[in-house]
């Protein structure tokens, strides 16, 4: 678990492991590269059980492995000229359609390229400045894998007026996700503890001792293997649509973090595993989820806002595939049963 500069991991495999090699398959943002690791070791900034070791240092089930970073460089913040889909904008505050692969704000190894310098440019000095110099402008994030809607603040007034709103849960939020599996029943709420993984701190899971995380959900429709999902947020966890899923055995299609493709194929029969990992490979190479609609009251004006983000191309695509393939449901096109059926929902 991630303590300030510090993370925590678990080793839990039963075959051994050399220490750089293991930490180099986590693939952990703030480990930059294997150079980088080497470096952390050679400065006893990695310990094994309490003790520095050499990046050889063979790895048991049940080691204990700490690090400690050093501080975030100075990202000196830059504006660049990042194309955005602005899909409202006033005085107060804006309403991105983010697109697929674009992380929200800077970290270790992303140093550019985010939604954060995208935004400086595109509002220039017009941003809150937010509860982190790195993150002006920025009240809640989106996986980097995941599309849609994503609120941004123009004002300092409406970045805590948000922030007050988002804990009171006075946001309502509605993705669309499209399932490996059929969730059982179609209509349901998932209501977990979710807390970060001791084994992979890239992950997140359902564990006893976790903050509270509450997904509503229902099946707008049915395919062979999969399903097309819509999820209401009740709060925003880290990962928490996709830890969910996943927690029910039906795990995002194209989330290589919870839904191995080799997972993907274990459902399928023979005659798809080939067309599936095509899919996976060239179309949809994120998950399937997709920040469809915000619904809120306007923190300074008091107009109620309901904003949506239609479906992007991977998505569609993948909907298309599901159709010629998998098909179950010829009654309505899925396009139209998102845009008609629930909308109140």
């Amino acid at each position: 678990m991630a303590i300030k500069n510090k993370i925590r991991i678990i080793f839990d495999s039963e075959v051994s492991l050399r220490l750089d090699k293991h930490l180099a398959n986590l693939r952990l943002q703030e480990l930059v590269s294997r150079s980088f690791i080497e470096s952390l070791i050679s400065e006893d900034r990695i310990l094994v059980n309490k003790i520095p070791v050499k990046k050889s240092f063979l790895l048991s089930k049940g080691d204990e492995i700490e690090l400690s970073l050093p501080d975030p460089p100075d990202f000196h913040m830059k504006a660049e000229d990042i194309p955005l889909d602005v899909v409202y904008e006033d005085d107060d505050l804006a309403v991105i359609n983010k697109v697929a692969g674009m992380i929200v704000h800077p970290g270790h190894g992303n140093p550019d390229g985010t939604l954060v310098n995208a935004i400086l440019h595109r509002f220039a000095g017009n941003l809150s400045s937010g509860r982190d110099p790195n993150r002006p402008g920025i009240v809640h994030r989106l996986d980097r894998g995941t599309s849609g809607l994503i609120i941004i603040a123009k004002t300092d007034q409406a970045q805590v007026k948000l922030n007050h709103m988002f804990a009171r849960r006075e946001i309502e939020k509605t993705y669309l996700a499209i399932s490996s599996g059929i969730p059982d029943p179609a209509e349901d709420t998932i209501r977990t503890q979710i807390s970060r993984s001791l084994s992979n701190p890239r992950q997140m899971c359902v564990t006893d001792t976790g903050k509270l995380a509450v997904s509503h959900y229902k099946i707008i429709k049915y395919y062979h293997f999969f399903a097309l999902v819509k999820v209401k947020l009740e709060t925003g966890r880290m990962h928490q649509i996709r830890v969910h899923f996943a927690h029910r055995h039906h795990p995002i299609l194209g989330d290589l973090l919870y839904n191995t493709r080799r997972q993907v194929h274990a459902n399928l029969p023979q005659n798809m595993k080939r067309k599936a990992t095509e899919l996976l490979t060239t179309h949809l190479q994120r998950q399937a989820l997709h920040a469809w609609r915000l619904r809120f009251t306007h923190p300074i004006s008091g107009k109620e806002l309901s904003l949506e983000a239609p479906l992007p191309d991977d998505m569609i695509y993948t909907l298309n595939w599901l159709e010629k393939y998998f098909d179950i449901d010829t009654d309505g096109h899925p396009y139209n049963m998102i845009l008609e059926e629930n909308k109140q929902w």
